[in-house]
């Protein structure tokens, strides 16, 4: 029996493993390979002009400066709103908790163009802030807002409050409970928080691209406008192995602060450390807080909705209408109807390639007796790495014998399914670590195979996590643009890419046509979300 178990679980160990040796591994070679050998010989020319050229040094610096002040910006923004729905109980808390999700779940395409309807040259506040740092800084708080919310606030409502208390009885005034003894407690999810924004906002892409300009770009925005606009893959692959290099460095220094920082604390359940709020000062701190977090949150998403409506004639559906024509006339630029078919087309691939192979990675993962976690960590590592690098990987690595797959339509999807998968596996483990050995010997014993016990037992039991972990491969798939700026071709151009180029044209239509299609990818996600929600059992998958 535990042969059979054995060979069962290295047969599902193969399939993810091969693809992601396939479609991840092997393209970070490539990148690696062309970096150092690009022309055959050893060639540094590439990391020469990194170092010795302002202007890269330049990018290197406002990639970081940008990410670590928008970092501190969203910690700002955001832990006022932490506190209080970790000490205080109130009506509609666990509304207001899912409507801040829905901003981090929406595609970064969908960000730039809400923003472009506030603060643009057409926007509805008399502040013109597209091209300046300012607009980058308030998109990110925007973006990465539920991050910091929710991992601080979970943390902080675990807090014992009667450590706090007693401090207070020995004559500690309230900063200096804060300071020494919450802070501390807090600082572990206050680093996990921190860094997992620093990554996102050092990684950013969409956002930069359409908002900054050239004049603010980062170090992903050079790599694409190297490989794409300029033709100097050496140099991008320079520029991609630095930024995979910087993003191991924050990885493995997070690490290591981790462990110098965690605090043994005593875990109280949430029930306990929270009260309903009593004085009227109370009432008006979470009514007031609550009242400006969803003002920022959702007044973007909401004014986008409403700026599609505006045309020439005033209210009206004229966009919508409009978006099965191709204005431009162009063999190469598709009607955007045609971008949303390809992108249904992909999600629906990506869900399917992500879901079969999400459950084989996490039915291994459970069933190992030995290496689980390393394969665990293994499939989580796309998450580190910029989909620009992947798509820029994918140019180097599949343009040549023998995987030359550059022109495949099909390489779309793999990317989507690449990005999408280490969210399947962390949304499918959780559940199926809870079934107990016992009840699958049982089945056994009775005389069910190993493809029957998991169809009958493990498989109902995780139904609804499979549904998540779709969801979000569907949500991925949907908004991906890094990867898919690179390797899809023209004809095959998604609902991200038809936005950006319609936004680089002139003309109310093309702006109205953006915005229309901006609205169809944020209603349709809102959707997903919500089905997500209903879905998930409590907090068992773990994003």
């Amino acid at each position: 029996m535990r042969a059979r178990i054995s060979f069962l679980t290295s047969l599902l160990f193969t399939l993810p493993l091969v693809f992601l040796a396939l479609f991840y591994f092997y393209p970070l070679a490539g990148i690696l390979a062309f970096s150092f050998f690009g022309n055959g010989v050893l060639d540094l020319s590439g990391f020469q002009e990194i170092l010795v050229d302002p202007y890269y040094r330049h990018v290197l610096w406002f990639t970081t400066w940008q990410a670590g002040v928008s970092t501190i910006l969203t910690l700002v923004a955001a832990l006022p709103a932490a506190y209080l729905f970790a000490r205080f109980q109130f009506r509609g808390q666990t509304l207001v908790r899912a409507l801040t999700t829905l901003p981090f779940l929406m595609p970064t395409i969908v960000v730039a163009p809400a923003f472009i309807a506030l603060f643009g040259p057409r926007g509805i506040l008399p502040v013109q802030l597209v091209g300046t740092i300012w607009i980058i800084f308030l998109a990110h708080i925007f973006y990465n807002y539920t991050i910091v919310f929710r991992i601080v606030s979970t943390a902080w409502a675990n807090l014992d409050p009667q450590l706090g208390n007693a401090a207070r009885m020995l004559g500690a005034n309230r900063a200096r409970v804060f300071f020494e003894i919450t802070l501390p407690l807090l600082m572990p999810a206050l680093l996990a928080a921190s860094l997992l924004v620093f990554i996102f906002d050092f990684t950013s892409f969409g956002v930069i691209l359409i908002l900054g300009g050239a004049r603010l770009a980062t170090l992903e925005v050079e790599i694409y406008r190297t490989a794409a606009n300029l033709f100097d893959l050496p140099l991008a692959a320079a520029l991609s192995l630095a930024q995979i290099f910087f993003t191991l460095l924050l990885i493995l220094g997070y690490t290591k602060l981790q462990a110098r920082l965690a605090v043994t604390m005593r875990v109280r359940p949430q029930h306990i450390t929270k009260r309903a709020l009593k004085t009227f000062g109370e009432k008006m701190f979470v009514a007031v807080n609550i009242a400006l977090m969803l003002i920022f949150l959702l007044a973007p998403l909401v004014v986008l909705i409403l700026q599609s409506l505006q045309t020439a004639q005033g209210i009206g559906l004229q966009n919508y209408i409009l978006l099965n024509e191709n204005a431009r006339g162009s063999a190469t630029f598709i009607p955007p109807t045609d971008a949303i078919r390809n992108s249904l087309l992909f999600g629906g691939v990506t869900v399917a390639l992500a879901v079969t192979l999400g459950l084989c990675a996490a039915y291994a993962i459970t069933r190992a007796q030995r290496g689980g976690g390393w394969f665990d960590a293994l499939f989580l590592l796309p998450l580190a790495t910029s989909a620009v690098t992947l798509g820029f990987g994918y140019i180097v690595a599949f343009s040549r014998p023998p995987f030359d797959f550059r022109a495949a339509v099909w390489l779309v999807p793999v990317a989507h399914t690449l990005v999408a998968l280490p969210l399947v596996i962390r949304s499918i483990v959780p559940l199926l670590r809870q079934i107990k050995p016992n009840v699958r010997e049982a089945a056994a014993m009775l005389g069910a195979n190993p493809t029957r016990v998991f169809r009958e037992i493990d498989l109902p039991i995780v139904m609804r996590a499979v549904i998540v972990g779709a969801v979000f491969a569907f949500i991925v798939s949907l908004g991906e643009f890094g990867a898919t700026t690179l390797i899809a071709r023209p004809e095959w151009a998604t609902i991200p890419l038809a936005i950006y180029r319609l936004l680089g044209q002139p003309g109310l239509t093309n702006y109205g046509q953006a915005l229309a299609l901006s609205t169809i990818l944020m209603l349709v996600s809102a959707v997903a979300i919500v089905l997500m929600e209903r879905v998930r059992i409590g907090e068992s998958a773990e994003f």
